[in-house]
């Protein structure tokens, strides 16, 4: 007899029309930086991705994800700013012979996206003492980005295009946008629809690195024990 009080849905695989969209999405999913279109997108759409973010798993079902929509081109420009200073910062830390390389990259869209988009993590939420978080404290921060990809498989099946920004100082962002001392930026993101994507990822594409072969990243029992 069915436990009726715990209310359950059959297991079992999607139908393989299915299946292949998902896989497509994961394997076609790309980090846009220079092919954002102007159109915005529409307040039904973002919902259904903030859903899809907001239906991540997180660990003891804490939730520490909060969105920060920004539409505001004041604040795109302070953004952008902070990046500008950041990245000049950063290109000087690479080897001389990649600089050129490193230089001609374009490595955000934050005033050419339509939309911008700071995914944080709430430290606080839950409690001192959390499920799955009483050996691990970093489990929080492991869910939000769990929310994060969630957002960027699911704005893939939109067609519209995700660009994570990561050349930032957590104090700008702090300062920018006001965040309270238990706020982690987690993720700055642009957000916009694309006409095309690349066919492989940008910066495999432009010589700066190349996708490494699984068989050489799954071990067995133990760290590097063979297949």
């Amino acid at each position: 007899m069915s436990d009726t009080s715990n209310p359950t849905s059959p297991a079992g695989p999607f139908s393989q029309a299915e299946r292949d969209a998902v896989y497509r999405a994961i394997e076609t999913r790309r980090d846009v930086r220079s092919q954002f279109l102007p159109d915005p997108i529409d307040p039904d759409t973002l919902n259904r991705l903030l859903r899809a973010a907001h239906h991540a798993p997180s660990v003891g079902l804490m939730q520490p994800w909060n969105f920060l929509l920004v539409r505001d081109p004041a604040i795109k420009s302070q953004v952008a700013a902070a990046f500008t200073r950041a990245n000049t910062e950063a290109a000087a830390l690479f080897p001389e012979n990649r600089r050129a390389l490193y230089s001609s990259l374009k490595l955000a869209g934050i005033e050419q996206a339509p939309l911008n988009l700071l995914i944080t993590c709430d430290r606080t939420r839950g409690g001192k003492v959390g499920l799955g978080r009483t050996h691990a404290p970093d489990m929080d921060l492991y869910s939000t980005v769990c929310a994060v990809q969630n957002l960027w498989l699911a704005a893939r099946a939109e067609g519209i295009g995700v660009g994570w920004v990561s050349i930032l100082r957590d104090t700008d962002l702090r300062t920018i946008f006001a965040l309270p001392d238990h706020i982690v930026p987690v993720a700055y993101l642009c957000l916009g629809y694309v006409a095309e994507l690349y066919d492989e990822p940008e910066l495999q594409a432009k010589g700066w690195a190349n996708r490494l072969p699984l068989e050489e990243l799954v071990f067995v029992d133990r760290w590097g024990g063979g297949v």
